[in-house]
């Protein structure tokens, strides 16, 4: 077994279970080179693909940090109730926290091909037919967008989110809210967001993103 399992596994515990929350400053390297008897080199090895999954960050001459990504996605989304039990209201506060967090992480990483499945699922959402029809575009779309994170932990997230949104009430609100004049927006507002990530805009990218998901809150939710 790889010496790193263990510690690995440890530290995942610790997230699922909520002892290390978002904004949580972990141990530095050394201190959990002498906890767990094992090397700092183990550690950064560790540290590195938490970071590259998304869980957490770090920054020079601060320390490592929880992320909100981490925080919203070890709270069950990989069972089958968490999907069956999570509400339009949580749906939206998870929403909220990840989409903008790995905006940086798609600008850093999307390809062309990326791109062009974007723009094909703003296309197929403008020609929907149906609200159930247009619903399914724009939940492809974020799901496309995370996708070109090339992160599977990211994607697998986001793919759950997605079967949330499946579920009836999500669907109901959606098609009770959703007037002539709120789709023309969003189809706006996810064409504007496309461009700031081709445009590898990430500044811009973040704020459209979060003006999108607070717009659609707004609607849906009345907050």
């Amino acid at each position: 077994m790889d010496i790193s399992t263990p510690f690995r596994d440890t530290l995942q515990h610790k997230l699922q279970s909520g002892e290390w929350r978002a904004g949580d400053r972990l141990p530095t390297e050394r201190a959990l080179s002498e906890q767990f008897g094992i090397s700092r080199t183990t550690v950064r090895k560790v540290f590195q693909e938490m970071k590259a999954q998304g869980l957490i960050s770090q920054t020079v001459g601060s320390g490592t940090y929880v992320t909100d990504l981490a925080a919203a996605a070890v709270k069950g989304l990989a069972t089958g109730d968490t999907v069956q039990q999570t509400s339009p209201s949580e749906l939206m506060e998870a929403r909220l926290a990840l989409e903008p967090a790995i905006i940086e992480l798609v600008i850093g990483n999307a390809t062309s091909a990326d791109f062009g499945r974007m723009d094909a699922c703003c296309a197929k959402a403008e020609a929907a037919g149906t609200v159930e029809e247009f619903e399914h575009w724009d939940g492809m779309l974020h799901e496309v967008i995370a996708d070109a994170a090339h992160n599977s932990f990211v994607s697998s997230v986001f793919k759950l989110m997605n079967q949330v949104r499946a579920q009836g009430e999500w669907g109901l609100l959606k098609k009770r809210s959703l007037t002539p004049e709120r789709r023309i927006a969003y189809q706006n507002e996810h064409r504007l967001l496309v461009d700031a990530i081709k445009d590898r805009d990430l500044m811009r990218a973040k704020d459209l993103a979060m003006g999108h998901l607070v717009h659609v809150r707004k609607n849906l939710l009345n907050f």
